[in-house]
């Protein structure tokens, strides 16, 4: 199956270097999506082997998934794996990612930290929670970690999801597509990885976007 992984990133040079380095030791092709960053991460990914998509401004993490989704189906990928470029998404659980996928008929996996949640900050694990739950609820699958960014996602999902959401937001609406298409979710076990480094996410903001996706696609469901 031909994978390429792909890793919106904004000002990451002090990890992402090491995080791509990992990544190409499995000998995958990477593609940064650099959302605006003003700390040369561009330089730093391309120097360690990636592919640089650079957005002039900062677009949001949905808006940079859904240009590299569109350069990987342009340039012939069978899947794609997303993950972050900060270092809390260990590249050594790649290879349960492609062996699950090859074995299983999910349309998408995601990483699930749960069983080791103990590290994450308190507020972002109820937040967490409460979004894995509500998303399990509608979609009618066990999601147990739906903000998880490290997924393994097939060609035919990203083929006919139409992404509208352009911020973090954006991960929890390629859920709820894909399972309107009748694609499954899977899950694959994987280490929390925190070292104290502030979060991108905003709990109040983005837990308002989160709600305001909800009310969208319930309303899109009555309608249809």
């Amino acid at each position: 199956m031909k994978t390429c992984v792909i890793i919106p990133a904004y000002c990451e040079s002090r990890t992402i270097g090491d995080v791509l380095r990992q990544v190409r030791a499995f000998g995958l092709d990477v593609v940064v999506i650099d959302d605006g960053s003003d700390d040369g991460t561009d330089i730093t990914a391309r120097e360690n082997g990636a592919l640089v998509i650079i957005n002039e401004t900062n677009e949001g993490k949905g808006a940079s998934l859904a240009k590299g989704f569109s350069h990987a189906l342009y340039r012939g990928y069978d899947a794609v794996i997303t993950m972050d470029g900060d270092g809390q998404h260990l590249p050594e659980h790649i290879p349960e990612f492609i062996r699950l996928a090859e074995s299983k008929g999910h349309g998408i996996l995601i990483g699930n930290r749960m069983g080791d949640s103990g590290k994450m900050p308190f507020v972002r694990l109820l937040t967490n929670r409460f979004m894995s739950w509500l998303i399990s609820r509608i979609i009618h699958q066990e999601i147990p970690d739906s903000q998880c960014g490290f997924r393994f996602i097939k060609r035919e999902v990203l083929e006919q999801i139409n992404l509208r959401s352009s911020k973090f937001d954006a991960e929890s609406e390629i859920l709820f597509l894909a399972s309107d298409l009748g694609f499954t979710i899977g899950y694959v076990p994987i280490k929390t990885v925190y070292s104290g480094e502030k979060s991108k996410i905003n709990p109040l903001i983005d837990t308002i976007r989160f709600l305001r996706l909800v009310f969208r696609i319930v309303k899109q469901r009555k309608r249809a």
